[in-house]
C-alpha cells in the first residue's frame, strides 16, 4: 500500500496517538467548522435582510463580504510559522464567542444606530476573516500525515461537506425552530465544542495550555450567560425599535412579523415595515377592495394574492354573492396568525376560517403559472416593491398572467405604493399593467399612518376603456356594503389627483417592469421616504 508508512507514523512529542487519529481530528473539526462557517453567513445575511430589509441585496453584500474577508485570513494564517495546533483552538474559541454574539450585537445596537448594516458588515469580515485562517491552518497541520493532493483535497472535502449540512440545518431547522435568537448561540457552541474537543484531545502537544484554558473557561461561562440573556436583549433592541408597545414577535424564513399596541390600536409590521394599523386600517383595505368588486360583472369568485393578515378578506366576505375565495400567501406563519391569533380574529371578524375561504402558501407568480382557474376579481396585496426579489409580481409577465385569468369582465386591482413619496414607482406600476393588456384606473387616498398611497385598478382593454371606466368608478354606490370611511364622494376624490401626477406627461417617459429590467426597484428607492 502506498501511504501504509503514514499511519504508523507516532505523533510528535504524543507517542500514543497514531498520525492518522490526528488527521481525522482535524478533518472532523474542519467538517464542524464548515457546517458553523456556512450558517454564520446566513445568519448575517438574514440578520441584515430583517433590520434592513432587501434581501437579495443584502445576502449578496454579506456573502461577498464574508468571501472577501476569507481570503484576508487565508493570507493573514501565514504570519503563524509555529504552535498551529494552539492558533487554530484560539481561532476556534473566538469564532464560538463572536458568532454566538451576533444576534445580540446587531439587535443590541440597532436600538442606538441607523447604520446597523455597517455594523453587520464589520461582524461578517472579521467572521469571514477568521474563518479564512481555518483551512490553510489544518491544511498545514496535516500535511506530514498525507502527501500535498490527498490533504489538499481532503480538507476542502470535508469543509465544504459540512457546509452543506449547515445549509440544511439553517434552512429547514435553525431558522424555523430556533429563531435568529438561538440559532448564532448553537452555532457558536459548535465552534466552541470543536476547540474543547481539540484541546483536550491532543492536550500535551499544547504549548499555551494555560491561556487556552483560560479561553475555554470565559467561552464556556459566555455561552451559558448568553443563553440566558439573549432573549431579553433582543427584545429591547427591538423594541427600541419601534414606538409602541411590542406584543407580538416572531421570526419565520420568509420574513420578520411583529405586532405593537398603543392603547386601543394595533400595528402590524413586517419586516420593520408597516402593513396596517387599526387607527385608519378602513382606509386602505376599503379602496383596495371595494371599487373591484362593485366594477365586476360578476364577483362571486375572488383571487386574493397576498393579505395573510386577512383584513382585506374581512371586505370581501361583506358580499353575499362571493361563494369561493382563494387566498395565496407565501408565509404559513401568517395565515396561520390571522387564523389563531386572538387580535387578529377579532381585527379580521374571523375572516381566515370562513368555509368559503381555501388558503394556499406559495409564492403569487407562481401560484398563478400553475392553475387553472379564471376570477371576476383578483385583488393583489403583496409588499412595496422595495426589494429585487419581489420584482417578478409586479412584472409585465406577472400581470399578463393575472390578466388570462380574469373572466370577461373582471377586475384586478394592486396596492402600487404612494404616488406622492415614490411617484415614478407609482407611475411604473400603473404604465406596466397598462402594457399587459389592462385599461387602467389610478387612484388615492390619505393613510394618517401611512401617509398618500396608491392603487391601479385594471379591467381587460378590449371590455371598457379608460374614459368609460373612470366613468364608472365615480357613479358607485356603496349604500348596500357597510363601511366605515368609503362611500361615493370618497370614490370620485380617490380617482383624481388635482393637477400634477398625470397632467405633466411624465408617464411617457416612465418605463415598464419586467423581470429582465427591474426598472421599478431603481424608481422606488428614488423616492422620498425620508419626508415622512
Amino acid at each position: 500500500m502506498k501511504h501504509s508508512h503514514i499511519l504508523l507514523h507516532p505523533l510528535s512529542l504524543a507517542g500514543v496517538y497514531k498520525p492518522i487519529s490526528k488527521s481525522f481530528a482535524l478533518k472532523a473539526a474542519l467538517f464542524a467548522t464548515g457546517c458553523a462557517g456556512i450558517v454564520a453567513e446566513f445568519v448575517l445575511s438574514t440578520l441584515a435582510t430583517y433590520l434592513v430589509g432587501n434581501a437579495i441585496f443584502q445576502w449578496t453584500i454579506v456573502m461577498s463580504l464574508m468571501l472577501f474577508a476569507m481570503g484576508i485570513g487565508s493570507r493573514f494564517s501565514r504570519i503563524f510559522q509555529k504552535n498551529l495546533l494552539d492558533v487554530f483552538i484560539f481561532v476556534e474559541f473566538l469564532l464560538s464567542l463572536i458568532c454566538a454574539m451576533a444576534a445580540e450585537f446587531a439587535y443590541g445596537l440597532a436600538a442606538f444606530t441607523e447604520h446597523i448594516s455597517l455594523l453587520i458588515y464589520f461582524q461578517a469580515l472579521v467572521i469571514g476573516c477568521l474563518i479564512g485562517i481555518e483551512i490553510p491552518l489544518v491544511t498545514r497541520l496535516n500535511e506530514e500525515y498525507e502527501e500535498l493532493r490527498i490533504n489538499i483535497s481532503g480538507v476542502m472535502e470535508k469543509d465544504y461537506y459540512g457546509a452543506l449540512l449547515g445549509g440544511l440545518l439553517f434552512a429547514f431547522l435553525a431558522l424555523p425552530y430556533l429563531g435568529l435568537t438561538y440559532t448564532p448561540i448553537i452555532l457558536g457552541s459548535v465552534n466552541f465544542l470543536v476547540a474543547s474537543f481539540l484541546l483536550w484531545r491532543f492536550f500535551s502537544l499544547l504549548c499555551y495550555k494555560k491561556k487556552l484554558i483560560t479561553m475555554f473557561s470565559f467561552s464556556l461561562v459566555f455561552l451559558v450567560l448568553l443563553s440566558f440573556f439573549a432573549l431579553p436583549i433582543i427584545q429591547y433592541g427591538e423594541q427600541k425599535k419601534y414606538k409602541d408597545k411590542v406584543i407580538y414577535s416572531l421570526q419565520t424564513p420568509y420574513q420578520k412579523i411583529v405586532m405593537t399596541q398603543w392603547k386601543e390600536y394595533y400595528w402590524l409590521y413586517i419586516n420593520g415595515q408597516e402593513q396596517f394599523s387599526t387607527y385608519d386600517e378602513e382606509k386602505y383595505h376599503e379602496p383596495l377592495v371595494h371599487p373591484a368588486m362593485k366594477i365586476s360583472h360578476d364577483p362571486a369568485k375572488v383571487l386574493v394574492l397576498g393579505g395573510g393578515d386577512g383584513v382585506g378578506l374581512r371586505e370581501i366576505l361583506k358580499y353575499p354573492s362571493v361563494r369561493e375565495v382563494t387566498l395565496v400567501d407565501m408565509d404559513p406563519a401568517m395565515t396561520t396568525l390571522g387564523k389563531k391569533h386572538p387580535i387578529l380574529m377579532d381585527i379580521n371578524d374571523n375572516s381566515m376560517n370562513e368555509k368559503r375561504v381555501t388558503i394556499f402558501n406559495d409564492d403569487a407568480a407562481r401560484f398563478l403559472k400553475k392553475d387553472i382557474h379564471l376570477y371576476g376579481v383578483i385583488i393583489i396585496d403583496l409588499p412595496d416593491p422595495d426589494t429585487v426579489d419581489l420584482m417578478h409580481v409586479y412584472s409585465d409577465t406577472f400581470y399578463q398572467t393575472v390578466n388570462r385569468h380574469l373572466i370577461r369582465g373582471g377586475v384586478m386591482v394592486t396596492q402600487a405604493t404612494s404616488p406622492y413619496f415614490s411617484r415614478k414607482a407609482f407611475l411604473c406600476i400603473a404604465k406596466t399593467i397598462r402594457e399587459a393588456g389592462f385599461s387602467i384606473l389610478p387612484y388615492h387616498n390619505q393613510i394618517p399612518t401611512m401617509g398618500e398611497w396608491g392603487w391601479v385598478l385594471g379591467v381587460k382593454a378590449e371590455d371598457i376603456d379608460e374614459v368609460r371606466l373612470k366613468q364608472i368608478a365615480s357613479q358607485i354606490g356603496f349604500q348596500d356594503i357597510p363601511t366605515r370611511f368609503l362611500n361615493q364622494d370618497g370614490m370620485i376624490s380617490m380617482i383624481h389627483f388635482g393637477k400634477g401626477i398625470f397632467d405633466t406627461g411624465e408617464m411617457k417617459e416612465i418605463q415598464q417592469n419586467d423581470e429582465l429590467n427591474p426598472i421599478l426597484y431603481r424608481y422606488y428607492l428614488s423616492g422620498s421616504w425620508g419626508m415622512y
